[in-house]
């Protein structure tokens, strides 16, 4: 799929010069296991919308929207404040807290040493992705466990700084339960350079028609549902501890907290 969108080129699928596809594995997974840690010290504003689209007309009959700055309190621990959140007017769907979880956790993937042993990673090839040269793999989740949903999809990882700046598939298992009825659409998030150190998540797009089966109580439904999430305002939290990669200190000790980011236009 990402192969057709505009600016990727070929997929290339010969085997990596230098590194094996393991070693590919295990050099990224230490980057980002160390972006995991740095992450924990930015502060961030992350705006979230979700539309339904009326099927006939194609345009929005139901949004939520909401803007959360997520920052640090007096006593250095993470904190979140919502800055904007009209009328939620969804009326086709219901948003659930592991959507919500979603929006925080698993569109803005990180796959560290620790998450490793939890999926099958396998090498698909080198692809020019814009001006950037990556390697392509598969992550597909051993234990589709409804309690605990994980990412499928492909990743792209930067041959230069061995970190992921674009993945594209879903969060899985979707529970088609009636009654209990909760399906992701399919999303693809792009990264990009902060500070430069880090590729951080900062867009997330998503759209899919999602088929409700009839009950006795309702008919069928087909609901076109389109999301964006950005995630804007990164900024460095104080703190002293240090950040080492490859026996580098690349900590930014200058860097300080924005509290109170400007009001989001609308």
């Amino acid at each position: 799929m990402a192969g057709a969108q505009k600016g990727f080129g070929p997929l290339d699928p010969a085997p990596p010069a230098g590194l094996t596809p393991e070693q590919i594995i295990q050099r990224f997974a230490a980057r980002e296991t160390e972006f995991a840690k740095a992450r924990e010290n930015y502060v961030f504003r992350q705006a979230v919308r979700v539309d339904t689209l009326d099927n006939d007309t194609n345009k929005v009959d139901g949004e939520y929207q909401q803007v959360t700055d997520v920052t640090f309190n007096s006593q250095g621990k993470r904190d979140e404040h919502v800055v904007f959140a009209p009328q939620n007017t969804l009326e086709r769907i219901m948003l659930q807290q592991q959507d919500l979880d979603d929006f925080e956790h698993g569109f803005p993937f990180v796959l560290t040493q620790k998450d490793l042993p939890d999926f099958d990673i396998k090498y698909l090839g080198r692809q020019k992705v814009d001006e950037l040269d990556t390697y392509v793999f598969s992550a597909d989740p051993k234990n589709a466990d409804p309690k605990h949903r994980n990412f499928k999809g492909k990743v792209w990882v930067d041959q230069q700084d061995f970190q992921i700046v674009l993945i594209d598939g879903k969060i899985i298992p979707d529970d088609f339960r009636r009654g209990h009825e909760n399906m992701s659409p399919p999303f693809t998030t792009y990264y990009e350079q902060v500070d430069g150190k880090y590729w951080f998540p900062t867009y997330t797009k998503a759209e899919a028609n999602f088929h409700i089966p009839a009950t006795k109580d309702s008919m069928s439904d087909d609901i076109h549902v389109r999301m964006t999430i950005r995630y804007t305002d990164y900024k460095q939290f104080r703190s002293t501890s240090r950040i080492i990669f490859d026996g580098e200190d690349i900590t930014d000790k200058t860097a300080t907290p924005n509290q109170n980011p400007p009001a989001p236009s609308h």
